[in-house]
């Protein structure tokens, strides 16, 4: 190679590396991440430019462009059913779920049911029924499927309700499902299912976006009834695999008006990833006698505001008495740090569930950075023991709680598109109380002395991996 050209090169390299600089000053969500961007693509950009291309953009641009479309494709679906939903439109300013509102941009609705399902069995007997019951059509999208015994049981019954001349969509995540064969699909393409990966990275100009990931998981069976929650497809869901041991976590069935939330979700979904739009049912669907206020929070990468992290610091600030959350992955941006902490300090009694088994190597050690300053502000943070704990609940005093699929770490907050249901009723609240007070059971609490003794290169270690935290 000739110097000329290899001067040419070398001042590419340094000319996008300065205007990708620009982008990232102009762009990163915080200063800490702009800051690293901007020297790194200033000082060696050889390095930094692919790095910032796959792991540095801070928005789903795609994504954007094509919610702007809704003005003129999804926007005339959405204004007729809206107004459907109105009767049923529940008063924001008690239990302070305005700001839930604004950032979830759906309704609270009242004449919904919500209920507890926990670990997979339980999860799975629903979800099986629920889609054996469906007449019109089943919208289902998770993060992982396997294939596997669940797997294959999940993707029998599509195929049975596609051959009845039910509509069934499939979504799935091409990350998170990278292992599922083309076979497993092509089967059910030839029973009628409609199957599309989510697409993170379709077109040109989006080819670099691997970094985004769809982690939600919704069920919807004819526009009635609804799910979501912690698990995917898979056997050790239902704890048969032996390396996670029994598998903790957590899933909701909705019925009434907020499954519409979760099925607009999911519409917007299918709309990115195949250009299409589904005709649905949005008509609100009310059978309960006890009925619950829901509201449905989307949160990703395309909104105008950090939803996720912002739904979390809302609901810290708001606790005034007991603040209980659960997390397989805890390594929260600073401002949720900040608001436990501060919560902790006005007496509030703030617990956090993790699992004491590793599933994420390097998540798993970032939380050793700052859990000291956690428990010296008072957070009291437990190690659940039996197996792996999976589940996203948290519950905000006596009267509120939320269940999803959103963990506490950057990937959630700003990367993955996410979703949870926040129900604002003492009697629900209740019951997750209950269920949390049978898991810290099993847990045991970390100590500060633990956490000093630890070796100072595993302390290293920890910081080390706190820097990655970003891109986890």
């Amino acid at each position: 190679m000739t110097s000329w050209l290899l001067g040419l090169i070398l001042f590419l390299f340094h000319a996008v590396g300065m205007a990708s600089a620009v982008v990232a000053l102009m762009s990163s969500r915080t200063s800490q991440g702009a800051v690293a961007w901007i020297i790194s693509l200033v000082t060696f950009p050889y390095l930094a430019l692919p790095a910032y291309w796959v792991f540095g953009r801070p928005r789903f641009y795609g994504y954007v462009s094509a919610r702007g479309e809704r003005d003129t494709v999804l926007r005339r679906v959405l204004l007729r059913y809206r107004p459907l939903i109105e009767p049923y439109l529940a008063d924001a300013r008690q239990g302070n779920v305005r700001a839930v509102e604004k950032l979830a941009m759906m309704p609270l609705t009242s004449g919904n049911r919500a209920e507890l399902l926990i670990d997979g069995q339980a999860t799975f007997d629903s979800l099986f029924a629920g889609i054996d019951s469906a007449r019109h059509y089943v919208l289902v999208q998770f993060f992982i499927i396997r294939r596997d015994r669940l797997g294959l049981m999940f993707k029998e019954r599509l195929e049975h309700k596609a051959q009845q001349g039910v509509r069934v969509y499939l979504l799935y995540d091409e990350i998170g499902s990278h292992a599922l064969d083309d076979g497993y699909l092509e089967d059910l393409r030839r029973a009628g299912v409609e199957v599309s990966a989510f697409n993170s990275s379709r077109g040109l100009r989006h080819r670099f976006q691997l970094n985004f990931r769809n982690h939600r998981k919704v069920v919807v069976v004819d526009g009635a009834q609804g799910w979501t929650g912690g698990l995917n497809v898979g056997v050790e869901y239902l704890g048969e695999n032996p390396r996670h041991g029994p598998w903790r976590d957590t899933h909701l069935r909705l019925t009434g008006p907020s499954v519409l939330g979760l099925q607009e979700a999911f519409w917007e979904d299918w709309h990115w990833a195949t250009g299409r739009v589904i005709d649905l049912t949005w008509t609100p669907w009310v059978t309960c006698e006890e009925c619950q206020n829901v509201v449905v929070v989307p949160s990703g990468p395309a909104d105008a505001q950090e939803t996720a992290s912002l739904f979390m610091q809302h609901n810290i600030t708001s606790a005034q008495h007991r603040l209980w959350v659960t997390s397989p992955y805890f390594v929260p941006d600073q401002g949720v740090q900040d608001a436990l902490r501060l919560a902790a300090m006005r007496g509030v009694d703030v617990r956090v569930m993790m699992p004491e088994r590793p599933d994420h190597l390097l998540v798993f050690l970032s939380a050793f950075s700052f859990l000291p300053d956690m428990i010296r502000a008072g957070v009291r943070i437990y190690r659940y023991q039996p197996g792996f704990l999976h589940q996203k609940v948290m519950l905000v005093d006596d009267h509120s709680a939320a269940v999803g699929t959103v963990n506490l770490d950057n990937r959630s907050f700003r990367l993955n598109f996410e979703i949870m249901a926040f129900i604002p009723d003492a009697g629900f609240a209740g019951e997750v109380r209950q269920m949390l007070e049978r898991d810290f059971a099993h847990c045991r609490e970390v100590t500060l002395e633990e956490l000093q003794q630890r070796p100072l290169w595993r302390k290293l270690v920890s910081r080390a991996a706190y820097l990655m935290a970003p891109i986890q």
